[in-house]
């Protein structure tokens, strides 16, 4: 669908810091997430996603800290998830600079809840966040979990990723719990899947571990790729993933030298 790739490094934040672990477990700490953000912005990240992976009520306001200062010095569009039950929620993390809202764990608890920030501030501003893992259990082989995966819904995820599109998600942000942190590569299945049904752009998720891994992702039907542990850790920049997408004849928005 999408013109150019986005290539948009992910950081899970508790308390104030950008944490990583695998499957959604083991949890450490990889560092301030305004540090990170500015050298992701630096490498030619096309936009970031903040994922407050706790979404306590303590932490509310430190969510809300680190996207202001986050926003004053990045100049790329900026997903906030985790914790958004209300649209009052989501105008307060807009009024901080947040440019796109991701919701989970609420919409499946109250699905309008979806419906609500659509008519009240664009399907543009909503991202449908899936945290998605292979299961006999349903029709399509794919379940909804929450918890970081350590929940399952009885949500058949092909299912619920359409009635949120229909109920005005302008995007969909696909997280493979079985891929995530093993950097054995995306689920292209799921990818590919979630492609067919999908009217608005799909963001994959979970598993990037080499250069190499993210142009499949994008031959699947991928609009934009997301990764945490290869950026983090240093092991990749954004730079380098994009000049692997560019050698496969995928074209992204160029990192000015």
């Amino acid at each position: 669908m999408s013109l150019v790739c986005r290539v948009i490094p992910c950081l899970d934040v508790a308390a104030g810091r950008v944490v990583k672990g695998v499957n959604f477990e083991n949890l450490r700490d990889m560092g301030d997430p305004v540090e990170l953000a500015r050298e992701y912005f630096r490498q030619g990240a096309d936009e970031l996603t903040f994922l407050d992976v706790t979404a306590t009520v303590d932490e509310r306001s430190t969510t809300y800290d680190v996207v202001r200062r986050t926003a004053e010095e990045v100049f790329i569009p900026l997903t906030v998830g985790g914790g958004v039950r209300s649209t009052d929620d989501v105008a307060r993390l807009l009024s901080v600079g947040a440019d796109k809202i991701g919701v989970n764990s609420a919409a499946i608890a109250r699905p309008d809840l979806l419906d609500e920030i659509a008519d009240r501030f664009g399907a543009q501003v909503l991202v449908l966040s899936l945290d998605v893992k292979r299961s006999p259990n349903t029709e399509s082989g794919f379940v909804v979990t929450t918890h970081g995966g350590r929940t399952e819904t009885p949500l058949d995820a092909l299912a619920w990723a359409r009635e949120a599109i229909e109920r005005g998600a302008g995007e969909l942000l696909v997280n493979s719990i079985d891929a995530d942190g093993t950097k054995q590569g995306f689920d292209l299945e799921l990818v590919g899947l979630m492609r067919e049904l999908a009217s608005v752009p799909v963001i994959a998720s979970g598993g990037a571990g080499t250069a190499a891994d993210f142009a499949p992702a994008i031959t699947a039907g991928a609009d934009a790729v997301l990764a945490a542990s290869v950026f983090h850790s240093g092991q990749l920049t954004v730079g380098d993933v994009k000049a692997a997408l560019m050698a496969e004849g995928i074209p992204v928005r160029e990192v000015a030298a």
